[in-house]
């Protein structure tokens, strides 16, 4: 199962994250998302648990938890939408 945490202290890193997360049962992967620009913590990232059981009871434990005074929330991630691409010229509305 794939698990969206948002609210994360822009601190933490990849190897925390994944601790926090090793506490509840598997986990395959877990990625705090950086800004391309500044390589900086944007405040979320994804976790990938391989058996569902697990993520859920990490979502219940987890979810609402204060994390250096933010508290996290923990969802099932949605999969990703196909977008349109975007216009690489810049610029405005048209």
């Amino acid at each position: 199962m794939n698990l969206y945490v948002s609210n994360l202290p822009y601190t933490m890193t990849d190897e925390e994250f994944q601790r926090l997360f090793a506490a509840h049962g598997q986990v395959t992967s877990a990625r705090v998302v950086k800004d391309r620009e500044t390589n900086r913590s944007r405040g979320f990232g994804f976790v990938e648990m391989p058996v569902e059981a697990e993520a859920l009871t990490a979502i219940n434990t987890l979810n609402g938890l204060d994390v250096g005074g933010r508290p996290l929330r923990v969802v099932e991630a949605r999969p990703k939408e196909d977008r349109p691409p975007r216009d690489s010229r810049g610029g405005g509305r048209s």
